[in-house]
């Protein structure tokens, strides 16, 4: 059962496990990270302030991208779910369609 479900997780994420895909994810990333690192007042201003909400789905996207980008595979399926590459490009392109 549980390596099914992990089997069916795993074909899923298939599609998008391309290099390119992958560091289009880190640069995202990275860029979120360098520009709240470099002057976190102004990008809290541009994305409408920080909250709870916001912070914790920015701090997923972010680390969500980083595991993906570097190749690590979650074995648990719990964590396949929660680091979904799926999940951290719709957040770090939401944010930045909100930076913007």
């Amino acid at each position: 059962m549980v390596s099914e479900v992990a089997h069916i997780i795993d074909k899923i994420h298939e599609p998008i496990d391309k290099w390119y895909l992958r560091l289009l994810l880190v640069g995202l990333g990275l860029y979120h990270v360098g520009t709240l690192m470099w002057n976190p007042v102004t990008y809290a201003e541009n994305i409408g302030g920080f909250n709870f909400v916001k912070v914790w789905l920015l701090i997923l996207g972010m680390c969500s991208s980083m595991i993906f980008g570097v190749g690590f595979k979650p074995r648990m399926i719990v964590f396949k779910v929660i680091f979904s590459p799926y999940i951290s490009f719709i957040l770090l392109l939401y944010f930045t369609i909100i930076l913007f």
